[in-house]
């Protein structure tokens, strides 16, 4: 069900429920030689080529050089319905409840739309932040050469994230709010589904949301060797400011539009935001993986 042609990306695959710090690392690490960042990848069918939404760079999708280039090489082009074939697949093909038996007669077909999109993109190294478990499954199934870096963070300041309002930068819409019993299950759900992967046969590395933000520098420089890459020289960051050049990102938060300095320093809102009844609610829904990542305690 794999497909024979060879493959010339490595894939960086970040994993992890929304609000975790995905786009930030996916940033970062979209500052080192030979990376390039896609954004979350799984979106780019509906978003950018249905809706036509905004590149990272500002420009519409369907004007964006990068990606007219990237959909020439990789499909011929950008059309509707390539956008509504992957789509459809996608329904059928890249589910959680798959993840314990990802086989399925369109795997294949699935995942060769992945890979030609990573190849077409010219650099040895591109990160995709779509961060479903499911997909990151279908893709090393279908035999691609991925890495999954799964992301954490405390489920307590995930769940006081998503209830915020947060504005689109591309239309002014508020992006999607979630309760804190809601972000709790997902947060588990998903966390526990990317456990999985490791015996489906990937290569997972986990990092902490905290850690980052604690030492960016040193804590970027150990995951770029635990990924194979080479050890990296970090001009763009001092100690805790880093410095963000334009990216190309196809869907994503707010942030992949962010060009210029940014101060990285970990937002702990939640200690005062998130009242006492939902913070109860969440750390029992979401024992025992909290503590397995080392947020049993009031601060991790």
């Amino acid at each position: 069900m794999t497909d024979p042609t060879p493959a010339t990306a490595q894939v960086v695959y970040l994993g992890g429920l929304g609000r975790s710090g995905t786009t930030l690392l996916e940033r970062l690490l979209g500052e080192l030689p030979g990376v390039v960042a896609l954004g979350e990848v799984v979106h780019l069918w509906e978003r950018g080529i249905l809706a036509e939404e905004l590149c990272g760079c500002g420009v519409a999708f369907p004007s964006c050089p990068f990606w007219r280039f990237v959909g020439e090489r990789a499909f011929g082009g950008w059309t509707r319905r390539l956008a509504e074939r992957i789509l459809a697949l996608r329904a059928r093909v890249d589910r959680t409840r798959r993840i314990a038996r990802i086989a399925h007669p369109d795997l294949a077909e699935y995942a060769r739309a992945y890979r030609h999109l990573y190849d077409a993109v010219g650099a040895p190294v591109v990160i995709d932040s779509s961060k479903h478990a499911s997909l990151a499954c279908c893709l090393v199934a279908g035999g691609l050469d991925v890495r999954i870096v799964h992301v954490v963070r405390d489920p307590r300041a995930v769940a006081h994230s998503w209830g915020r309002t947060v504005h689109r930068p591309e239309d002014g819409r508020p992006m999607t709010r979630w309760s804190p019993a809601r972000t709790a299950v997902q947060w588990a759900a998903q966390n526990a589904a990317l456990e999985l992967l490791p015996g489906r046969g990937a290569r997972v590395t986990r990092i902490r949301y905290e850690d980052l933000l604690a030492d960016p520098g040193a804590t970027l420089k150990a995951l770029a060797l635990r990924l194979g890459l080479p050890e990296p020289e970090l001009p763009f960051i001092e100690g805790r400011t880093a410095w963000l050049g334009p990216s190309h990102t196809a869907s994503g938060n707010p942030m992949r539009f962010h060009v210029g300095r940014v101060e990285l320093r970990r937002d702990d809102s939640w200690l005062s935001g998130l009242p006492d009844g939902d913070r109860r609610m969440v750390n029992a829904l979401t024992w025992p993986l909290r503590a397995r990542y080392g947020y049993a305690g009031a601060a991790a």
